[in-house]
């Protein structure tokens, strides 16, 4: 069985779809034993698939068909003549934003969330107009979906008209052998080192997004923390400027407490643990997910978690986090003050985070995948069985 992967939505490796593709490309990796796997790669992310050279087919793709509409119709246009001429049986497109309306083989899309649904101007026009509207009927397109969580399973019902029954409800997972406990003093040190972060300090991993992350809510929160505490707490924002960027850079320059507001930038796998470990409690308000990985990586990692339950967040994080209501901005100072100055709040929820995280396995994820591409082939087997 021939099966190509498409991987050009993964924005240089900076997004959770990237983090999704990259784990799900590992983990699939004992199978190019059996059959042979296609990666589609724009130029400049040839890199980050390194790992996979020699076991799968890295197939470089032309830097010119990164911008989004070119790439909505090299998707549509020219990947189908490549799917017939490499005689591909099943593709594999993770993200809704490039399913291919028509190809001679099995369509495969993994669809992590419905935002545009949910999120006041999460894009521009012309993007929610295509989330909303061309998306639905792509969808119904594909031969097997794959939700990332229940709640995604009930929106792509909902708003795409494709049954939950019809879908395959398949979680994300985590690298266990990277997002672990570890070394905590040393985890401190190297942050101390590598960024000046002396302090306790309150994490939100996430790209920086406008008002779909809800960071600036969470500033005002902790504007309410630091005057009501005189803690010295800080409050470290770790990812990319993103669409609203600048909302959330004026919000914490016009803080009483901007000295104690961090902007790490993005923050590379390699040291991703280590600043979960270092990390007094990761904080998550996001007014909707399809997932949400970061606070499971974190739980994995021993950090202590507050969440919002918005989309797929309470399935998520199951019973495990101090849950906020992420619009209400003294409910998050609220939470923000409790786990600071109550350790014994802190320490309960680490050990139900850890034994919350292990749910989340991509080896056990990577077999349901499997089993989603030979589902159409006659005399299929049962992977790993």
């Amino acid at each position: 069985m021939n099966i190509a992967i498409s991987t050009s939505v993964i924005q240089r490796g900076k997004t959770g779809v990237a983090q999704y593709v990259l784990a799900l490309t590992k983990a699939l990796m004992p199978y190019a034993d059996v059959v042979k796997f296609h990666i589609l790669t724009l130029a400049q992310d040839l890199p980050l698939f390194e790992f996979a050279r020699g076991r799968m087919e890295i197939v470089p793709v032309d830097e010119q068909w990164r911008p989004a509409v070119r790439n909505i119709w090299w998707h549509q246009q020219m990947l189908p003549r490549w799917l017939d001429k490499n005689q591909i049986d099943v593709l594999h497109v993770p993200s809704y934003h490039r399913m291919v309306h028509t190809a001679h083989c099995h369509l495969v899309s993994t669809i992590h969330d419905l935002a545009p649904f949910h999120v006041k101007k999460k894009y521009d026009l012309a993007r929610m107009i295509y989330g909303r509207v061309v998306v639905k009927h792509l969808a119904r397109r594909q031969n097997g979906i794959i939700a990332v969580s229940t709640s995604t399973a009930r929106d792509i019902e909902h708003y795409f008209g494709v049954p939950v029954r019809k879908q395959n409800i398949i979680l994300n997972g985590i690298d266990h052998a990277r997002f672990n406990p570890g070394d905590h003093a040393s985890a401190r040190s190297m942050v101390a080192q590598r960024w000046q972060l002396n302090e306790p300090f309150f994490l939100y991993v996430s790209r920086l997004e406008h008002p779909a992350k809800n960071h600036a809510r969470l500033i005002e929160a902790f504007n309410q923390f630091k005057s009501k505490s005189g803690s010295p707490w800080q409050l470290v924002l770790a990812g990319s400027d993103w669409h609203g960027a600048e909302h959330i850079h004026a919000a914490a320059r016009n803080s009483p407490h901007s000295k104690d507001i961090r902007f790490l930038g993005f923050v590379e796998d390699a040291v991703l643990p280590d600043l979960y470990r270092a990390a007094s409690t990761m904080v998550y308000p996001s007014l909707f997910e399809g997932f949400g990985l970061p606070p499971i990586e974190a739980m994995a990692c021993g950090c202590p978690v507050i969440s919002s339950k918005c989309g797929s967040l309470g399935e998520v994080v199951g019973t495990a986090a101090r849950f906020i209501n992420p619009e209400d901005v003294g409910d998050m100072a609220q939470a923000l003050l409790d786990v600071a100055t109550h350790r014994e709040q802190r320490d309960a929820l680490i050990p139900a985070g850890l034994e919350n995280a292990r749910r989340f396995n991509w080896n056990d994820n990577a077999k349901r995948v499997m089993e989603v591409y030979e589902k159409p082939f006659t005399g299929s087997r049962s992977w790993g069985g």
